[in-house]
């Protein structure tokens, strides 16, 4: 068996970030050969990956990010089994690595993130070389960006939801503070558009069918149901639409009034809400 040193041991750890007992079988594994034991760690995580492949990944860390000109927004979910490992350092600094990197070079898309290069290797190869290290499913599941002339990002206590915001005008005084404000709105309200010409009419069309057979199920007579379900739908656009809905700091006046009390001609461009639930 070859003479593995303590300092061989952690030049491998720093390179792969796996543990240090991890890395000292690897190293034996492969007789000192340092790119074989890095190929036993890589294929460590592949089989976690498989192995694994049918497990749920309800916990993670969600985090929301925006450029310095706030032109340019991000958010990313990791998920992987247990909160244990959700809240462990070495997960929580690989995400905030991902989306930093993601950020500085303004990635548009999941497929983008996963195939782009971080030291040596794609970030979708290092998840899986996390999950080796780690022993747990773990999936880049998620990541969104608006691009506007002010995004605002809001991450919840805990970092389990984060929300992006874009709005047509930077240039308004308190616009921090505005775009703040609807990114919780978003947050709290999850509306399902910005307004009722955005929803999918494929939504509209359901809730339609939803209200009907619950108006038929109370008895109304047939000639009447369409009425009262579009009075149903009218009721859900309120409710789910961002600038109808009831502005939550002040209940008494919409998200839309709100936005014009700041200027007539501010508007929302858009938003994207990432939730483990």
């Amino acid at each position: 068996m070859a003479n593995i040193t303590a300092a061989e041991v952690n030049k491998l750890r720093k390179q792969t970030g796996a543990g240090m007992m991890d890395c000292k079988k690897a190293l034996q594994e492969a007789e000192g050969d340092f790119e074989k034991a890095v190929e036993i760690l890589r294929k460590k995580g592949q089989k976690v990956a498989a192995k694994r492949a049918d497990r749920e990944t309800s916990e993670g860390y969600v985090i929301g990010k925006t450029s310095e000109d706030n032109s340019f927004g991000m958010a990313v979910m990791l998920s992987c089994e247990t909160d244990f490992v959700a809240k462990s350092d070495d997960f929580i600094k690989f995400v905030e690595q991902v989306a930093e990197t993601a950020l500085q070079n303004k990635i548009k898309s999941l497929d983008d993130l996963k195939a782009y290069e971080l030291n040596g290797r794609t970030i979708g190869e290092q998840v899986t070389d996390l999950m080796g290290k780690i022993g747990e499913k773990i999936e880049l599941a998620e990541y969104e960006t608006i691009e506007s002339a002010h995004v605002t990002a809001y991450n919840h206590m805990g970092n389990k939801l984060a929300t992006l915001l874009g709005l047509n005008k930077a240039d308004i005084d308190g616009v921090d503070e505005t775009g703040k404000e609807l990114a919780m709105q978003v947050a709290a309200m999850n509306p399902v558009a910005v307004d009722r010409d955005d929803v999918d009419p494929k939504i509209i069309e359901k809730e339609k069918e939803i209200g009907m057979e619950q108006a038929r199920q109370e008895g109304k007579p047939e000639n009447i149901l369409e009425k009262i379900a579009m009075g149903k739908v009218n009721r859900f656009l309120k409710d789910n639409t961002l600038l109808n809905q009831d502005f939550v700091r002040d209940t008494k006046k919409s998200v839309k009034q709100y936005l014009s009390e700041k200027d007539k001609d501010l508007k929302v461009t858009g938003f994207k809400r990432v939730s483990l639930t």
